[in-house]
């Protein structure tokens, strides 16, 4: 689908998130561009031009917007935000108040609106889910539960059970037969991704806004029969510096442990697709045709779809038979990003 003037004109008009990193709008008339889902006031065809990428549009002397701010990363996490999840992770007993907030002269109501768009809970909700995932892990490792508790910044040993119970659904003494899948934002060029992962692996990486978000958080907790809980784990870090070399050009495969979800079908799909060499891009027709049964296009476009871990097991290497980027619910954007970027690191 060629991407002319009128069509990009017309995506703005729309705020089309799927056009997002595609193109940047420009405008005569007061000297700054945007972001084609800007909720500024859309100004008339013959007053804008458009570029393809935001060093462009600043050669020719336009400002950044400051209500859609083009220059920042999608969805990405106000490094403030960033600094206070950090203190949380170094210590797990921490408890930051709307008082402790106002000092660092942050607005309470501000952290609690962000967290409520991009977490469905306030701040002080999330920070009890952080505690409550590191108290688990030490319960099941063998501490006592009084001493987690303390070591938790509980006083008492009836708050901490009706607090552990609320957010995980069982006990602290049942807790040992339950199991929880650690979730993490991470930050990347295209956008910000949700992180999932278990004591085997990561077991789902998606951009914060891909469509039916939701749906993969309720089939992945499904599957493992696990409530899906904010935390850090061991395969953290491994990811997110694999994904940094990645990014940079560094790194053409990753080895961070995958944990796959999905029927028989599904994972030969999968697996299919992680053979893919890194540059390179098959049609559904072909995958099929690997797969044994070339009737069956839909079912592996379907499977393409409801794949949990986005970049690692490399969905967005499959294209239409006619070349077109088709199919993929991180955003056609993102595809052709992340296609230009794997062609990039072969040379």
């Amino acid at each position: 689908m060629k991407l002319t003037a009128e069509r990009m004109y017309q995506a703005s008009l729309d705020k089309d998130s799927s056009f997002e990193g595609t193109y940047w709008m420009a405008v005569k008339t007061t000297g700054i561009f945007c972001r084609p889902t800007c909720t500024a006031r859309k100004p008339k065809k013959e007053n804008v031009e458009f570029f393809l990428n935001a060093d462009e549009a600043m050669e020719k002397g336009y400002r950044a917007c400051k209500i859609c701010k083009p220059l920042e990363k999608l969805n990405e996490t106000p490094q403030y935000i960033q600094e206070l999840l950090a203190e949380l992770t170094h210590n797990e007993s921490l408890k930051i108040k709307d008082a402790d907030l106002l000092k660092r002269n942050i607005e309470p109501v501000t952290i609690r609106r962000w967290f409520l768009k991009n977490h469905g809970m306030t701040f002080q909700a999330f920070q009890r889910e952080f505690r409550m995932n590191t108290a688990f892990k030490k319960i099941k490792n063998g501490e006592s539960i009084m001493e987690t508790a303390l070591d938790s910044g509980y006083e008492s040993l009836s708050g901490f059970n009706e607090s552990f119970k609320n957010i995980l659904g069982v006990s602290p003494k049942n807790s040992r037969v339950q199991m929880i899948i650690d979730l993490k934002r991470m930050e990347t060029p295209l956008g910000t991704m949700f992180a999932c992962a278990v004591d085997e692996g990561i077991c789902l990486l998606e951009f914060t806004d891909r469509k039916n978000m939701e749906k993969q958080f309720i089939s992945l907790s499904k599957a493992l029969n696990a409530e899906i809980v904010q935390g850090e784990n061991k395969h953290f870090k491994q990811l997110e510096d694999e994904l940094v070399e990645y990014f940079e050009g560094k790194r053409s495969q990753f080895d961070v442990p995958l944990f796959i979800t999905g029927t028989e079908f599904q994972k030969k799909v999968w697996q299919l697709l992680r053979e893919i060499p890194i540059g390179e891009t098959r049609t559904y027709k072909q995958q099929s045709e690997l797969l044994g049964n070339p009737k069956a296009i839909r079912a592996v476009g379907t499977a393409n779809g409801i794949n949990k871990i986005a970049i690692l097991i490399p969905c967005h290497r499959v294209i239409g038979s006619n070349g077109e980027l088709v199919g993929y619910a991180g955003g056609i954007w993102r595809k052709q990003k992340l296609l230009e970027l794997e062609k990039a690191i072969l040379f």
